[in-house]
């Protein structure tokens, strides 16, 4: 039977094209869908303030009345103009192991590419660096983060048939707390505290972590600037980010470093895992889904999902980091956190890379962002 695609023209459209990933792998144990709502919202216009340098359209692939494939084609014009570049993005490309669909899928996100005078094809990657990017090629066999895509390997089969080629790649390490820190990072964050003053902020208030967090994510605006897709944050943007995470942090898993005059020029968040607890939910907040979130986020959990460390790029070479790693590294072990799992680091990003040198670690996962010229 022909396959047909149609773009997603209506909300419960939409909330199907939502949904897919979690049908197509329902017998998957390693799969984790995203949380629904959070999908909904990022695809309004009403709700994501990315909108206003970006557009997209979503569609669906049909074989009958079944809904066999999803894409999203998007334009990020901020990214096109920082970058001098004259690219589409995709995103949240899935579909069944059938060449005729994501043919068809990819062809319509290239025909929108090609109308817009675009002249190249990028993902999968999303809006801005808040969002999912990279397709999984290593690490199948692993339970997904709730931050990242998962994938089936035959989706690699797929990409080279379309044409795409490696672009870059992202790293995943799990990383073991260690009982016992090495002496260099203690030395070290000792003697910047001392010499230059800084001081560690820990958070037991969210109110005056909302305070702090305009600024965090304007140092992780400026940390990250330079790195590959990324685009510069809007106030907006950063709101719709705060507004998101705090109501859900942790407050035990987040610190900061400042300078004498209270200026951040470190920042760290990382959350308990709610891999499982999505898992479980289907992605779905209601009826069960909030209250296991809740629990995951509150009770004790062995292992954490490390969201952002960003550090000012003047004090990146001096140690800094060092800071950071020792007043975290001091709570996991109090909260017996026994891993970390890092979100994805650019494989080219050597400094962020170094932080890790010292840790027990097993590189466990890999994704890559494809390019093709259209």
């Amino acid at each position: 039977m022909q396959i047909e695609v149609r773009e997603v023209a209506n909300k419960k459209e939409k909330l199907s094209w939502v949904r897919f990933p979690t049908r197509l792998y329902k017998d998957n144990e390693f799969f984790v869908p995203f949380l629904e709502t959070d999908e909904m919202d990022t695809f309004s216009e009403e709700k994501n303030p990315a909108y206003a340098f970006c557009e997209t359209k979503l569609f669906c692939a049909y074989r009958g009345k079944e809904m066999v494939g999803r894409i999203a084609a998007l334009i990020n014009h901020a990214y096109n103009k920082k970058w001098n570049k004259n690219a589409i993005r995709f995103t949240r490309f899935d579909f069944i192991d059938d060449y005729e669909v994501s043919e068809a899928l990819f062809d319509a996100a290239v025909s929108f590419g090609k109308s817009k005078g675009l002249t190249e094809i990028m993902g999968p990657i999303g809006f801005t660096d808040m969002d999912h990017e990279g397709m999984l090629v290593e690490g199948f066999d692993k339970l997904n983060m709730s931050i990242t895509f998962y994938n089936h390997p035959y989706y690699l089969l797929h990409m080279e048939r379309l044409g795409l080629k490696k672009d870059i790649d992202w790293i995943e390490y799990k990383i073991k707390v260690p009982d016992h820190l090495e002496l260099c990072y203690e030395r070290v964050s000792e003697h910047l505290i001392k010499k230059c003053g800084y001081s560690v902020v820990t958070y037991t208030d969210r109110k005056v972590l909302y305070k702090d967090a305009f600024e965090a994510f304007q140092l992780i605006d400026t940390a990250f600037s330079v790195l590959y897709g990324t685009v510069p944050l809007t106030p907006e943007v950063i709101k719709n980010a705060i507004d998101g995470y705090i109501p859900l942090v942790n407050l035990d898993y987040i610190c900061s470093v400042k300078d004498t005059e209270g200026k951040i020029l470190g920042f760290a968040v990382m959350v308990p895992s709610i891999a499982k607890a999505l898992k479980k939910s289907d992605g779905r907040l209601f009826p069960f889904g909030i209250f296991r979130l809740l629990r995951a986020l509150k009770c004790k959990n062995d292992t954490l999902e490390m969201f952002f460390v960003a550090v000012d790029p003047k004090h990146q070479l001096q140690g800094l980091p060092a800071i950071l790693i020792c007043t975290l590294t001091e709570k996991l072990k109090q909260k017996g956190v026994r891993y970390c799992e890092t979100g994805p680091m650019l494989e080219t990003n050597l400094a962020v890379h170094s932080m890790w040198h010292h840790f027990e670690k097993e590189q466990h996962k890999r994704r890559r962002c494809f390019i093709k010229a259209i």
